[in-house]
């Protein structure tokens, strides 16, 4: 083989042996919050942690979280936050857990489908409810005595209004603004004291407080309707012209949607077919 030839191969496997180590010695850079459960903790024990420990290990990359508490200014903060004004690179590149085709960043393909479910603490006269439609036909004696969760926004509180069941709820933020609780932490003390009987939450959450104590909780779906929709789809967010990594997170997805679905069940989180 002419010594000219030899040299180019040469030259272009220590190309791709060093474009292979390059690839090798990036990270799965995340954005979350540090304390979100069901979602992410700096524990890592969220199942968005396990997903994003599932796609590094696929990979072949480094897992390295950007933590921010999730509220207004996230994405502002992580995602299009770069790590100085002299730099370049982003503080992080993914977030786990976004609505499908949410506004403020590019959205890979939906990885679950779920709903918002009432959930209803067992034991305190309410056991007999077999659908959420049945708070509707009660008593109003009975009806008068419902302590059932409001939050500021969101379309369990629309339902409570369209049910006539306004003067029933008992107000709470989404945004809790506290640094040691979530929502679901919240709600989970809530039901337990006794403030309230039941609440309209995302599913994901209700799957958290379920997990906490299997026997003591009834969860019934809500069904979306014309005028009312409960059950949406959850993407992953990206920068706009991410496309390569949106294409990549896209690919994982699909792959591994078998594994995906393992780790949603386990932190009981109701799914539902994925809307195409």
């Amino acid at each position: 083989m002419p010594l000219l030839n030899i040299l180019k191969i040469t030259a272009s496997a220590l190309i791709l042996a060093s474009s292979s180590s390059i690839h090798a010695a990036e990270k799965f850079r995340v954005c979350a919050d540090p304390l979100n459960p069901p979602y992410s903790s700096k524990k890592q024990d969220g199942f968005e942690n396990k997903i994003a420990t599932l796609f590094a290990k696929k990979l072949n990359q480094e897992l390295e979280y950007y933590w921010f508490p999730q509220r207004i200014g996230f994405v502002r903060n992580t995602l299009k936050s770069k790590i100085d004004e002299n730099s370049d690179q982003f503080k992080c590149d993914v977030i786990m857990g976004v609505p499908a085709g949410f506004d403020f960043t590019a959205t890979t393909n939906s990885y679950y489908q779920s709903t918002y479910v009432l959930l209803i603490a067992k034991g305190r006269g309410w056991d007999n409810i077999t659908i959420p439609e049945q708070l509707r036909s009660l008593p109003l004696a009975k009806q008068a005595s419902l302590k059932i969760a409001m939050f500021d926004r969101g379309p369990g509180t629309a339902w409570l209004q369209n049910s006539g069941l306004l003067d029933q709820g008992v107000p709470y933020q989404t945004m809790t603004g506290d640094n040691e609780n979530n929502t679901a932490m919240l709600m989970e003390q809530a039901l337990q004291k006794g403030d309230i009987d039941m609440v309209i939450l995302w599913g994901p959450m209700a799957g958290h407080i379920i997990s906490r104590n299997p026997t003591a909780y009834k969860s019934l779906p809500m069904k979306s309707s014309l005028n009312m929709k409960f059950d949406y789809g959850m993407a992953m967010g990206v920068r706009y012209p991410d496309k390569q990594r949106k294409n990549q997170l896209n690919q994982l997805i699909k792959e591994n949607q078998a594994e995906i679905n393992a780790i949603l069940k386990s932190y009981h989180v109701p799914l539902l077919d994925i809307e195409k």
